[in-house]
């Protein structure tokens, strides 16, 4: 801890930017324990806390300038990549729709502050059109809000701070290895509660081309789109006749799918996730006849036929952003 202290108080600045911008593309890096330390040695003379909080502000705004424009040149592809490398698969967009969704441009200010979302809201924002004057308004006072957030807070606790790092000091490689241990088994339990949530045993798939020929048939079935609005205005892409009902609304519409007709859900999302939380909660509505589509809209759009594409809802649905 020593070395820590002598590292940031001799390269604080380099330090600070490395580990910040790091943190910002998403390496798992702990840019936070960083920033407190640096606020409590500036309390002291140690770094200059102005050239602290300007590099940590910089690294921000590149590490999530460089998603935004990301999400504006690929769009829906720049979110399935997110959600293909996260823990939380099923649910790593959708926080961060519910955000957009509710707050507009504010959402990436709050982004900085909770976990799972501080990466996906600038492409997220960038596909769906946010201009660049806007997006560097509301990242740069995110940027300043969370950077002299955490070096006031160590600048408030620096004699406390100090005596912490004291302690893992003497502590030394024990501390260290206990880290370790804590953080293998959080990735552990995370990795197992993604795979539990991957489980369709009591789930019916229904194959593409199955699907065709129950929609050429007579009672076919409906089809329903559980992406949110953002997703879909991100992906304009479409099964021609499916309903829209946001995942988040499936329980008040169980009664407006309750005509006795057999009901296929899909979604976007890596492993079929969101469909097939949203076919337990209608079955659980009481809905006997449900399946889930399997391979969602991608296996939709590679199948024989020419993908349909809705006209692009992407105006309507983020009017704030531009």
């Amino acid at each position: 801890m020593n070395d820590l202290l002598a590292l940031l108080a001799g390269h604080g600045i380099a330090v600070v930017f490395l580990v910040t911008l790091a943190a910002r593309i998403g390496a798992p890096v702990p840019a936070v324990p960083f920033l407190i330390v640096a606020g409590g040695l500036s309390f002291g003379g140690q770094v200059s806390w102005v050239a602290v909080a300007l590099a940590a502000v910089f690294a921000n705004i590149l590490g999530d300038g460089v998603w935004f424009l990301a999400g504006r040149r690929w769009g829906y592809r720049v979110m399935r990549l997110l959600c293909r490398i996260s823990l939380s698969a099923d649910s790593c967009v959708k926080r961060s729709e519910s955000i957009l969704g509710r707050w507009g441009g504010l959402s990436l200010i709050a982004a900085k502050f909770v976990p799972g979302v501080s990466v996906v809201a600038p492409p997220m924002a960038g596909a769906l059109g946010m201009s660049m004057r806007r997006f560097l308004v509301y990242e740069t006072v995110g940027a300043l809000i969370w950077t002299l957030g955490l070096l006031l807070v160590g600048r408030l606790f620096h004699s406390t701070i100090n005596d912490v790092l004291a302690v893992l000091s003497n502590i030394g490689l024990g501390a260290l290895v206990v880290l370790a241990v804590a953080l293998a088994a959080f990735l552990a339990w995370r990795y197992h509660q993604r795979r539990l949530a991957r489980r369709v045993d009591d789930i019916d798939l229904i194959a593409v081309d199955e699907l065709r020929l129950a929609l050429a048939g007579a009672g076919a079935p409906v089809v329903v789109d559980v992406r949110t609005t953002q997703s879909r205005a991100i992906d304009p892409r479409a099964i021609p006749g499916a309903l829209h009902i946001d995942f988040g609304h499936l329980p008040d519409q169980v009664g407006q799918l309750s005509n006795g007709r057999a009901v296929v859900v899909f979604c976007d999302c890596p492993a079929d996730a969101s469909a097939i939380a949203a076919a337990r909660v209608l079955m659980a509505g009481g809905l006997p006849r449900v399946r889930v589509l399997a391979g969602g809209l991608d296996a939709w759009v590679a199948s024989d036929e020419p993908p349909h594409t809705e006209t692009d809802p992407r105006p309507a649905a983020a009017a704030w952003m531009t």
